[in-house]
């Protein structure tokens, strides 16, 4: 009998979200790839002017939206990435402005490579570390205040569904990387005591919505996740990133515990490609594989994403013993 066609990588990466373990090589995935001026000489979408853009003509802004698709399906094929995730580029405050942006490049993405590809937008309202200027404010407010931040949580997962619901009904994006940061290397910002409340019940309201609309939900948080993993898993993503190892999050500790429960994707330390040796890269991305294999759901890839600053070649390293050793049997 003639054997079955190739399942596209978008197929292949819903099926490691969905937890079905195939054949071959395992997918991979970056929540960005940042160095695309040495790769293309091209500047990344997300770095594009907002004022510049501001001053566009419709035209002009197409021919822009068209090379930021072409930037992203570019590094996809060349990387052979299995998912992308956009970066829009202005992120309009005003609700309807935003998704037309956000339908315009999707359409421009899924125009080149049809569905080829998996596609993801950003989509966490949840609480993150404050940034320097706001620790103090959110500090107090969590010892003082903790309704205020529920209040302030509640509403912008409104928005979050809200805005999905626009884009279903559009109907060409795939899901959602739900990225707040939640942990220093050292354990979480917000108390565990108080994270049930601030964090995990908003987390789960948004994952049950996207969830409820066909999106998958991939939760990204760096830094050491452990005291906080079964609210995560509670929340019921499809999948996990970026399982730190800067953070002393061991993978193979996670696999056991969770990998049953949610698809794992990372965790090849981003660190170590920029500052290690050839010799320490390639020990790190072995290791990653041997653990990964074991999970039933696993996606292949950097602890946090392809930075400005990190060497391109160590990329190519990591990907090259990726093709010949990140295979099922």
């Amino acid at each position: 009998m003639p054997s079955s066609p190739p399942l596209s990588p978008r197929a292949r990466f819903a099926a490691a979200l969905d937890r079905r373990p195939l054949p071959g090589r395992v997918p991979h995935f970056e929540l960005v790839f940042f160095l695309t001026m040495e790769a293309f000489g091209k500047v990344h979408p997300s770095h594009r002017n907002y004022s510049q853009w501001m001053q566009m003509t419709p035209a002009d802004r197409d021919l822009h939206r068209r090379d930021m698709a072409r930037i992203y399906v570019d590094t996809a094929d060349r990387y052979e990435q299995d998912a992308i995730l956009l970066h829009p580029n202005p992120d309009y405050a005003d609700l309807d402005q935003r998704v037309d942006e956000e339908i315009r490049l999707i359409d421009a993405v899924r125009d080149l490579s049809g569905n080829r590809y998996f596609l993801l937008l950003h989509g966490d309202p949840t609480f993150g570390i404050p940034t320097g200027s706001d620790m103090e404010r959110r500090s107090l407010q969590m010892a003082e205040a903790p309704h205020e931040l529920d209040a302030e949580g509640a509403t912008r997962v409104d928005y979050c569904i809200r805005r999905a619901e626009k884009l279903a009904a559009h109907g060409r994006l795939d899901g959602f990387a739900l990225c707040s940061d939640y942990c220093f290397n050292t354990g979480p910002f917000w108390p565990v005591p108080l994270f049930g409340r601030l964090i995990t019940r908003h987390l789960k309201r948004v994952i049950a919505a996207y969830r409820a609309l066909g999106f998958y939900t991939i939760k990204h948080t760096d830094g050491n996740i452990m005291p906080i993993l079964d609210h995560l898993v509670a929340a019921n993503p499809h999948a996990l990133h970026s399982l730190d190892p800067q953070g002393g999050v061991d993978l193979a500790q996670v696999v056991k515990l969770v990998g049953h429960q949610v698809a794992l994707c990372g965790n090849v330390d981003c660190g170590l490609l920029q500052t290690g040796s050839d010799e320490q890269c390639a020990a790190a991305v072995r290791s990653t594989l041997a653990q990964g294999l074991k999970a039933p759901g696993y996606i292949f890839g950097t602890s946090n994403c392809i930075y400005t600053g990190m060497e391109l070649k160590r990329y190519d390293l990591m990907l090259h013993i990726w093709r010949k050793e990140g295979i099922r049997p």
